[in-house]
C-alpha cells in the first residue's frame, strides 16, 4: 500500500511538472536547455570517444599485440623549443633502410614496415588538391594496418623495388577527385608526375591520423626516388613472430641497432623504441584533457539548469501556496509535500536530459554517416545522464520544496 502511494506522489508530481511546463514555456525551456546543453556536450564527446577507442582497439588488433615502433623521436608531448637542452635528439642520425633491413633479417622478426610522410599537390583533369598528405611505406604494411583495399589492391615488392608509380587513395580522396566513378585504373598527377590509381583505401578511425582528410600512399622508394622525399624522418614498424615476447624482439632490435651505429656500452640510445601501451597512454592522457575541458563545459551547462530549475520551482511554490495550504488541511504531510516538489524538479532536469540525449544521439548518427568513425553513445553513458540530471533536479530543487514543506497551512489558505 505504501508503494502504491508513492507511486501515485511519483505520477502526481510527474504531471504537475509537465503542467508547470505548459504554463511557464519561456522559464521551462530555459531550464531543459541548460540541462539538455550539458548532457549533449557529454554524451556526443562519450560517442566520439568509444567510436575512436573502437578503431584504435582495431588497429592495434590488426598490427598483432607484440608490435612496437622505431622511431628518431620521442612519443608525445615535449615542450621543443630549438635547444640542445630541450630536444637533445635533434642530433640523432636518422633511421635507415639498411637499418630496417637488418632488423627484418633478425630471428625473432617477422616483418619490418618503414614509412616516411609528405605533402603534395595532387590533380586529376580540373579537381586540384594543393596540399594533400601522402604516406610512403614499404609493402607488407598491411599487415600492420587495420584498414581495407576495396575495390583494388596494395602495391608488391617488385612495385616498390622498382619505384613504380602507383597510388593507393584514402575515401576523402576519392570522393573529392571521382565523386561517385570508379578511382582504380585512373591516372592522377602528383607533383606533376602521373600515378595510377591501384586501390581505394577504407582506414579505421583512428586518434593520431586524418582519416577525415584526401590522403594516399605509394610505395616508399618511389616516394624517395621519383618525389623526392626526405627520409630524415624515417619511422619503423616492427612486427615480431609467433610465440616471441616483445620484450625479446626489442632487446635484439636495439643489439642490432647499437652494433649498426657502432655505439659504446656507456652510450645513449640514439632512437626511441615504443610498445602499444605507450601509444595507449599518450592517447589516454590526450582523450583526458578533452574530458576535463567537456565536463567543465557540461558542468556550466548543467549550473545554468540549476539555477533555472530553482527560480521556477520558487515561482511554482509562489502561485501555489492557496493549493498547499489546502493539502496540508486535507492531511497532507511536510513529506507528501516535499517529495511532490522535488519529483518535480527532477522531471524538469530529465527532460532536459532526454532532449540532449536525443541531440547528442543525432550527432552520432551524422558522425557515423560521414566518417570512418563508429560513433555510438555507451549504455553507461545513458544512463549517468539521466541519473545525473535526476541528482541536480534534486539538489537544485531542495530550497523551494522545503519551503513549500514549512508552509503554514492557515497562512496558505489566506494567501491571495
Amino acid at each position: 500500500m505504501q508503494l502504491a502511494n508513492k507511486l501515485h506522489a511519483l505520477g502526481e508530481g510527474v504531471l504537475i511538472a509537465l503542467d508547470a511546463i505548459r504554463t511557464n514555456k519561456a522559464r521551462a525551456g530555459l531550464t531543459i536547455l541548460g540541462i539538455a546543453v550539458g548532457v549533449f556536450v557529454v554524451t556526443a564527446m562519450a560517442a566520439g570517444v568509444h567510436g575512436i577507442n573502437e578503431g584504435v582497439s582495431k588497429s592495434f588488433e590488426a598490427a598483432g599485440p607484440t608490435t612496437f615502433y622505431v622511431t628518431r623521436w620521442p612519443m608525445g608531448l615535449t615542450n621543443c623549443n630549438g635547444s640542445d637542452d630541450s630536444c637533445p635528439w635533434r642530433h640523432h642520425a636518422p633511421l635507415t633502410i639498411n637499418e630496417a633491413t637488418a632488423i627484418s633479417m633478425l630471428p625473432s622478426i617477422h616483418g619490418v614496415i618503414a614509412h616516411v610522410g609528405n605533402g603534395a599537390q595532387v590533380k586529376y583533369h580540373d579537381h586540384n588538391l594543393p596540399s594533400v598528405n601522402v604516406d610512403a611505406y614499404t609493402a607488407g604494411w598491411t599487415d600492420v594496418d587495420g584498414g581495407d583495399i576495396s575495390p583494388g589492391r596494395s602495391f608488391t615488392e617488385n612495385e616498390n623495388a622498382n619505384a613504380d608509380q602507383v597510388i593507393i587513395v584514402n575515401d576523402k580522396m576519392k570522393e573529392s577527385l571521382f565523386g561517385q566513378g570508379e578511382a582504380v585504373g585512373k591516372v592522377v598527377a602528383v607533383d606533376g608526375q602521373p600515378f595510377t590509381v591501384i586501390g581505394v583505401y577504407h582506414p579505421l578511425a583512428n586518434f593520431f591520423s586524418n582519416n577525415d582528410k584526401p590522403g594516399a600512399i605509394i610505395p616508399f622508394e618511389t616516394g624517395r626516388r621519383k618525389l623526392q622525399f626526405g627520409v630524415r624522418w624515417l619511422d619503423l614498424t616492427v612486427k615480431p613472430k609467433d610465440g616471441v615476447p616483445r620484450d625479446v624482439a626489442m632487446d635484439e632490435v636495439t643489439a642490432s641497432l647499437r652494433t649498426h651505429r657502432h655505439l659504446r656500452p656507456s652510450a645513449d640510445d640514439t632512437w626511441f623504441l615504443y610498445g602499444q601501451d605507450k601509444v595507449m597512454e599518450l592517447y589516454n592522457s590526450t582523450v583526458q584533457i578533452f574530458f576535463v575541458v567537456v565536463l567543465a563545459l557540461s558542468a556550466i551547462g548543467l549550473l545554468v539548469g540549476g539555477v533555472g530549475v530553482i527560480a521556477i520551482m520558487m515561482i511554482s511554490v509562489t502561485e501555489r501556496t492557496r493549493e498547499i495550504g489546502v493539502r496540508k488541511a486535507l492531511g497532507a504531510t511536510k513529506a507528501i509535500i516535499l517529495w511532490q516538489f522535488l519529483v518535480e524538479s527532477a522531471t524538469l532536469t530529465v527532460i532536459g536530459a532526454v532532449t540532449g540525449l536525443i541531440i547528442g544521439s543525432g550527432l552520432a548518427y551524422a558522425i557515423r554517416a560521414n566518417t570512418s568513425i563508429d560513433a555510438t553513445i555507451p549504455p553507461l553513458a545513458i544512463v549517468a545522464a539521466l541519473a545525473t540530471s535526476a541528482v541536480t533536479g534534486v539538489v537544485f530543487g531542495l530550497l523551494p520544496a522545503f519551503r513549500a514543506a514549512r508552509l503554514d497551512p492557515v497562512e496558505a489558505l489566506r494567501y491571495e
